[in-house]
């Protein structure tokens, strides 16, 4: 049965709100929202609804759409009444109509939430995922039933305890868990992760049991070195200084100085060996160090070279400027942070050199005297310190260095080359083979008396045997040197071996190098170190004698 034509005037889009009206009672909205569909029909077919007002929404754009079913058909069969009503000059029946605008937000409610597949859609929103995210273990569990592989026990979680020793590392990582989201560990991978966490921690067991042996070691013989010299110092305060000429050359002096001085009394042995015999006093280290900044005083006022020309200085002399001075202080033990600008010897560094500077103008200032200077200054008060210095650099040996006296070097390098090849042969020929001559090598360790080449306190150790046997040890020094690396050398070609000399490991001990020392036996034909060198000044002498233009004549 069809509804009496009486148009409703229905809006061209469904975004706008319409209104469709029935001249009958007015009915509540409370009351259709509780009535089923059948009901609202018959009160509008019967005139219950006076006046009826509907309002239709767009359906917000996150619901998911709504199955439409099977489509209705346009002709509704025989003996059977249509299950909607249309409404004129539409094509819709009136209970799609109430269903999809009155009762949209009740079968929202009633209908369970659909869940879209994430991912991208093309045409309109993703709707949101209203459900909460899942947890971890279901996620798991349905990975694995998804593949096919049963659940795992998971492992008791007291992996980690009482362990008494855990490398401080991120060794242990191994036996964590995998993360949720990912595969568990199989039984198998998990018992080999843990066997090779206990080989790791093995391993780093040995490596701590073995530094600890290595460290308790080191404090016994430091602790056994530090009853040597103190009872050592009693000797030397007591008996030996007091007696200094009488003694100095007894076989007892001698032992006790090649064990090493103590710190106690090691710069007053240094200034007696060295000796003074420039005859210098305190009072002329006052004069040269007040003409030395006079001097410093005329180089910041003025730097041109005339002025130095004027005043009659030689190029050694110019080479002891200011500013090569400061270079090489700044450059003296920088580890030490004491000679450096702002240390507490650095004026004192550099008052002994500029006062050296202008005592020995024909010397002058060579690079490689502020780690000598340095090392006095350590063990000495100023004035002492620089009465040393003075003497120290006045020895031929050094003198000819300093003075770079090539013919004299010549000499040096020459003998050193005689008890090479007499001590190491095998490393002689080595170094023969890539032509490295000693003087890569042993004008650093000269120049700066190993202070530079050698930790410092095993460097002042050198120097307490060096004042006591003078130049031949310097060169015994080297060749035990040489003696304990000779290995490690025999190995490497010119440029390593260069690289090497020049700045020796760091873990060098006293006990190893002392005892590659008192190997060398510095004696060739019944020949001591000096009668080798004065033989070959001897033949240098005849030789220019030979090559003189008088006797060619």
């Amino acid at each position: 049965m069809l509804l009496p034509q009486r148009r409703a005037e229905l809006p061209a889009s469904v975004s706008k709100p319409s209104t469709l009206k029935f001249p009958h009672k007015p009915l509540l909205r409370s009351k259709v929202l509780n009535w089923g569909l059948e009901q609202i029909i018959s009160e509008i077919v019967n005139g219950g609804v006076d006046s009826f007002e509907v309002r239709r929404r767009s359906a917000p754009e996150h619901l998911p759409p709504a199955d439409p079913g099977p489509a209705p058909s346009a002709d509704p069969p025989e003996g059977n009444p249509r299950p909607g009503l249309a409404i004129a000059g539409t094509g819709a029946s009136l209970a799609d109509f109430f269903s999809r605008n009155f009762f949209t937000k009740r079968m929202k409610e009633l209908k369970p939430a659909v869940q879209s597949a994430p991912g991208w859609k093309l045409f309109g929103k993703v709707p949101p995922r209203e459900n909460l995210q899942k947890d971890s273990k279901i996620i798991q569990q349905e990975y694995e039933a998804r593949t096919g592989r049963m659940c795992k026990p998971p492992l008791q979680s007291s992996r980690r305890k009482n362990i008494e020793f855990e490398p401080l590392s991120t060794t242990a990582l191994i036996l964590e868990d995998r993360p949720s989201n990912l595969p568990a560990k199989s039984i198998e991978e998990a018992l080999r992760h843990r066997q090779e966490y206990d080989e790791m921690v093995a391993e780093a067991k040995k490596r701590e049991i073995k530094e600890a042996h290595k460290r308790k070691k080191i404090m016994k013989e430091r602790f056994k070195q530090e009853e040597n010299i103190a009872s050592a110092m009693v000797i030397w305060i007591n008996e030996i200084l007091p007696n200094w000429e009488g003694m100095r050359s007894t076989r007892r002096v001698r032992e006790l100085w090649w064990q090493g001085l103590p710190p106690s009394v090691r710069g007053k042995v240094w200034s007696l060996a060295v000796g003074n015999e420039l005859n210098i006093t305190p009072e002329l280290y006052e004069i040269f160090l007040s003409r030395a900044k006079e001097r410093w005083k005329s180089f910041s006022e003025t730097s041109s070279e005339n002025d130095i020309e004027d005043a009659g200085a030689s190029a050694a002399d110019r080479e002891a400027s200011l500013e090569l001075i400061k270079l090489d202080i700044s450059r003296t033990f920088p580890s030490l942070y004491i000679f450096q600008k702002g240390g507490p010897y650095h004026d004192l560094l550099h008052s002994v050199l500029g006062a050296y500077t202008c005592y020995r103008p024909d010397v002058g200032y060579v690079q490689g005297m502020s780690f000598i200077a340095a090392v006095l200054i350590l063990n000495l008060e100023e004035a002492d310190a620089f009465i040393a210095f003075a003497n120290l650099l006045n020895k031929p040996c050094q003198l000819a260095f300093f003075r770079v006296d090539h013919n004299m070097m010549l000499k040096y390098f020459a003998a050193f080359e005689v008890f090479f090849e007499e001590n190491l042969p095998k490393l002689f020929l080595h170094f023969k083979s890539y032509n490295l001559t000693p003087d890569i090598y042993l004008i650093d360790w000269i120049f700066t008396l190993y202070s530079k080449s050698l930790p410092l306190d095993l460097a002042c150790r050198v120097w307490d045997v060096f004042c006591r046997d003078g130049e031949e040890f310097l060169f015994r020094t080297g060749l035990g040197i040489l003696r304990l690396y000779e290995d490690i050398l025999l190995q490497m070609d010119f440029i390593h071996i260069a690289q090497f000399l020049t700045k020796l490991p760091e873990d060098i001990t006293s006990e190893k190098l002392f005892s590659c020392i008192a190997a060398i036996q510095m004696q060739n034909s019944n020949k001591k170190w000096a009668q080798v060198f004065a033989s070959l000044m001897k033949d240098n002498k005849e030789g220019d004698k030979n090559h003189s233009p008088a006797l060619k004549s």
